[in-house]
This record gives structure tokens, sequence and C-alpha cells, in this order.
């Protein structure tokens, strides 16, 4: 071991740093300088047995000796240069040149000499050139040919009289012929141990890489079909990399994205600037206890594409492929979508605050100037000169005001207070009858003088109700005194309760003006009032349905609201018999979708 090591050492040191940048390359150095030298020096180390079996040698015999010397200088050229196709041409010319010469001097074509023609053809071999091999291969036949001329016309010097026997001779060349041509094949197997070896490090190399990347690597054909693809797409997507094998991936991209993915291939395939292009994949989860995908949903995914270089040895003549890395975006995506979705709650923050203001510029400056105008009017009475009759009006009309400012007032609190989760109800048992009777009686002078029939219709069998009596009351008053004030003169307002299963359903009823279609999406959103805000004819703030739609899912029931432009509108409410639970309660904040998570209402219990 000691000696191989020491061997090599020296070996490394005659190698040209080019070749040292490379292990393969280096590998072929040294099997090729090794040779050389081990032949070179065992032939000067057989000099001696040369001389007892032929004696002194002749001027043509020492010459030929000296020209062993000539695979030294070959591979002190290699080592100098790291010209490796040079050096090969070099040693194949000098060998034949010294197997020809010696050949020439021993008896021609059947010299025991001419067997080491074959031998090079096999050394050119180790250089993986097919122009060494041929230059090589056309010396030894040129060689052989020349060999045969020559003995044919006579040309040829005789041998000289020896006592050694062709035979002894023919074994000596064959035996070193041989020797050599074992060397030759020891390298070329060590060589391909060595390209073997390099091959697994590269390949285990790429494996590592393939297994460990989350981007997934594929190659297309022009046509989308899937010719490789890396097994990180079994994470991606959740099967067999098998199953995404030619159209398999297409299959499983959304139908909607399925354009956009095939003309990101075609694209590259025609050599364009595709940039990347982003579409939905479906993906199997895996839920079962077995291990197998028992649900399946859509990630996003976001493909780079460019074209395969061609002259691949698995590339078909003529056909441009493309190479396309995918990554899961999906994260980027909900990401974005959950911006999207607060730059539109913002715009719909916006749009409320700019109905606040252009609803309270109105209802809040009307009742201030009257209250101020009237009052400044009674404390200037001794001016005016008015009567006990006129102050009393002015001071009925600056109570009106103030109620109105107030109920405005105590609009926006109740509605900020359920916003904010603050606001509370006090459940208890109530007969819905009368309270019924009782907001139909109070808003009835109002559709007298309105000129609207006020119809109530509740059965007298009605069951009690659990929850806020106060509550409860603000629904109806809300809901009758909203259908009170966008009803025609003549029209009728018709209210009605009945208990269907568990729950009291509670119906209000106008012939009106009725709501757009376009309306009734918006219906029920803070200070939204249909039709424009310039167009008004109606005075309010727009809470009223909010706060409606809040008490009622406060109680765990339901709204519905139908309508239709010149027909009226119907406004059904359901609840409970009985007050759910505040886990089962589900609570509406008009400023939020109705999956959004319920505020934290409080909710009292009756003493």
């Amino acid at each position: 071991m000691a000696v191989s090591r020491i061997i090599g050492e020296c070996l490394d040191a005659l190698l040209h740093p080019s070749a040292r940048l490379d292990a393969l390359t280096a590998a072929r150095h040294r099997a090729f300088i090794a040779p050389r030298l081990l032949g070179s020096l065992a032939a000067f180390a057989a000099f001696p047995l040369y001389l007892v079996l032929r004696g002194a040698p002749t001027a043509l015999e020492a010459a030929a000796l000296a020209w062993l010397i000539a695979p030294i200088l070959v591979a002190w050229f290699l080592s100098r240069t790291g010209h490796y196709e040079r050096a090969h041409f070099l040693s194949s010319l000098a060998l034949t040149v010294l197997v020809i010469g010696v050949a020439a001097l021993t008896g021609g074509i059947q010299s025991f000499a001419v067997v080491w023609l074959v031998v090079i053809p096999i050394e050119a071999a180790l250089s993986a050139s097919r122009r060494v091999v041929t230059f090589a291969v056309s010396l030894a036949l040129g060689g052989a040919l020349l060999l045969i001329a020559l003995g044919g016309f006579g040309m040829l010097p005789q041998p000289a009289a020896a006592e050694t026997s062709n035979t002894t001779l023919a074994a000596f060349g064959i035996g070193s012929a041989a020797l050599y041509a074992s060397v030759l094949a020891y390298g070329a197997a060590w060589l391909a141990r060595t390209n073997g070896a390099l091959l697994n490090v590269e390949e285990e190399r790429y494996r590592l890489l393939a297994r460990n990347m989350s981007d997934v690597i594929s190659r297309h054909n022009r046509n989308g079909a899937v010719r490789f693809i890396s097994p990180a797409a079994e994470n991606l997507i959740g099967v067999p990399m098998v199953q995404l094998a030619e159209h398999g991936l297409f299959d499983r991209v959304h139908v909607a994205d399925r354009p956009a993915y095939l003309k990101a291939i075609s694209d590259a395939a025609r050599g364009r600037e595709t940039g990347s292009v982003e579409f939905r994949i479906r993906r199997e989860v895996v839920r079962d206890e077995r291990g197998r995908p028992s649900a399946a949903e859509f990630v996003w995914v976001e493909m780079r594409c460019r074209p395969l270089e061609p002259g691949g040895a698995t590339t078909p003549p003529g056909e441009t492929e493309v190479v396309a890395v995918m990554r899961d975006i999906t994260e980027r995506k909900l990401h974005e979508q959950a911006l999207d979705e607060a730059r539109a709650e913002a715009d719909r923050a916006d749009d409320a605050k700019s109905r606040f203001l252009a609803t309270m510029s109105h209802e809040l400056r009307t009742p201030l100037n009257a209250i101020i105008g009237f009052s400044d009017m009674i404390v200037q009475e001794d001016e005016l000169r008015l009567g006990a009759e006129r102050r009393k009006e002015y001071a009925q009309l600056i109570n009106d005001s103030g109620q109105h400012l107030l109920s405005v007032v105590n609009g926006i609190l109740d509605m900020s207070k359920m916003e904010s989760g603050n606001f509370e109800i006090v459940p208890e048992p109530f007969a819905p009858r009368p309270a019924l009777l009782n907001c139909c009686n109070l808003l009835a002078l109002k559709a007298r003088d309105s000129g609207i029939d006020l119809v109530t219709r509740a059965p007298e069998n009605l069951p009690d109700v659990v929850g806020d009596p106060r509550a409860f009351k603000q629904i109806l008053l809300n809901l009758v005194s909203n259908a009170v004030k966008f009803t025609e003169r003549g029209g009728t307002v018709t209210v009605s309760a009945a208990v269907e299963s568990t729950r009291l359903v509670l119906c209000v009823t106008d012939t009106g003006v009725g709501i757009a279609e376009e309306d009734l999406k918006r219906l029920g959103d803070p200070f939204f009032q249909a039709g424009k805000t310039y167009q008004r004819r109606h005075e309010g703030t727009g809470l009223g349905l909010s706060i409606v739609k809040s008490l009622v899912r406060m109680h765990g029931g339901e709204i519905d609201v139908r309508s239709q432009i010149d027909c009226g509108t119907t406004v059904t409410v359901s609840l409970p018999l009985a007050l759910p639970t505040a886990s089962n309660v589900t609570t509406l904040n008009p400023a939020m979708p109705a999956d959004s998570p319920a505020p934290d209402y409080q909710v009292k219990k009756s003493a």
C-alpha cells in the first residue's frame, strides 16, 4: 500500500495544472503517463538480458534501444503542456517507428516485434478520441504493409546470425507485448472505475438536489406532455410521479387556467420570453388512517419556462423541449386575497363615512336649526309680542326637534355599541302580542295623519317568548316606522305574527315605493339608504334596518327582505321562542361579512 501511494503521489506531481481541475481528466493523464514510464523503465531494465542473449548490439539495434526513451519524452510533453490528444498522436507515432525499426532488423514481417503493431490501436483506445484511434490504426496497418512491401522487394537487411532461436525471440515479443497490453488493460479498467465512481457521485449529488428542492422541475414536449418531473411534485400535488407523466399534470390543472398553462409552454418552445405564469392545480390531501388521499384542493403554482438546449441524447431530432420550474405560491395568494379584502373593507368604511357625513349633515342640522331658531324667538318674546299659544307652539316644536335629535344620537350610539360588542340584552319571558299591539298603537296616529291604513293581525293564543322585550319593541317600531314612512297616501301597512314550529314569525308588509334589486344587497349597511342621497324624500339616518338586523341576530333569529319597485316591501323576521345560549348565537355586524366572527355581545339574565 505504501508503494502504491508513493507511485500515486509521483504521478500526481507529474500532472499538468489544467488536468488537476477535473477528476476524470486527471485520471486519464495518469493512465497515459504511468504505462509509458513503466514500459520504458522495464525495457531499460531488460537491456542487460538482451545483451546476454544477443551480445553486443549493432548500431541499428543501439538506435532502436535508444528510441525507448521516446515514451518518457511523450509523457514529459503531456506533463508540461496538458495536450492529451497530441500526446496520444506522438505516442502512437513513436511506438510505430520503434516497432517497424526493430522488425526491419529482425526479419521483417516475420519478426518477433511485429506483434507490437496490435498494441498500437489498443493504446490509442484509451484516448477516447476517434481521431487518435483512426490515426493509430492507420499507422499499424501502414507499418505492416510497409514491412511486407520491403520484404517482397528484398530491401530489408539480412538479420545477423545469432545463437538465440526464433522461438525465444517470438516468446519475448509476445510476452513483452502482452505485458504492455495488460498494463493498458489495467489502466482502462481503472479509468472505467474512476469514471463510474465520478458518475455515481454526480448522480447522488443531483439526486440529493432533486429530493430536497421544494421547487418542482419538469421537462415537457411542445404540446405540454411531461417527459420528466422531479420528486418534489409528490409533496406539491400529493400523487406519485408516474401519475403525472404525459398529460397527467395537465389533467390536474384547473380548467380555467389550462389555456395559460399551454400558452406558456408553447411560447417557451418557440423561444419567446414568457416570464412566469400562475395557475391553480389540484392537490390530493391525505386524511384517512391508511395514508390514502381522501380529498382534493386547489393550490396556486407559479411556473417559469424556458426552451431546453438542443443536442441532448434523449431529445428527438427537430423537436424543441421545454424545462419548467414550478413553485407553490398559495400562501402568497392568500396574503394577496387578505390584502384585497382589507382594501375592500377600507373602501366600505370610507363609503360608510361618506354616507354618515351626508346623512348627518341633514339629520343633525335640521333639528338644531329649529331648536336654535324657535328658542331665539322665545327669548325675544317681548319684542316679537308672542302670545301664550304661540310660545306653547314654539316650545312643542323645540321639544319635537330635540326628541328627533335624541333618537338620531341614540341610534348612532346603539349601532356603535353593537359593532363594538358592548350592547347588552336582558332576556326574560314576555308576551309578544301586547308588545306588538303597543308598537302599532304608538304609530297609528302617524299612519292616520299620512293617510295610511295600519292593519294588525296577531292571534290571541301567541305563546310567550324568551328575549329582551325592549329589543323586541325596537325591532317592531323600526320596521313599522319604515313601512309607514315609505308608503304613499292611500296605501296599507300590515303587521302580522304567527308561530311556525319553534319560532315566532313577524311579517311587516307595505304597499310603498319598494326597493331596487341592486339596493337589496346593501340594505342593512350602516347609514345606507336606497336611492341617491340627493334624491331622498324622507328623513332618516339609515340605521334603522341595521339595528334591526343586529338585534335579530343577537336573538338567534333571521331576517328576510323582499321588495319590488312601486309594488311594496315585505320584511319577515323569525325569532326563536327560547333564546339560544350565547355560544349558539350568531351575531351580524353590519360592517362585516356574514361569515365573519361574531362580536362578543353581552347577554344578561334577568333576576
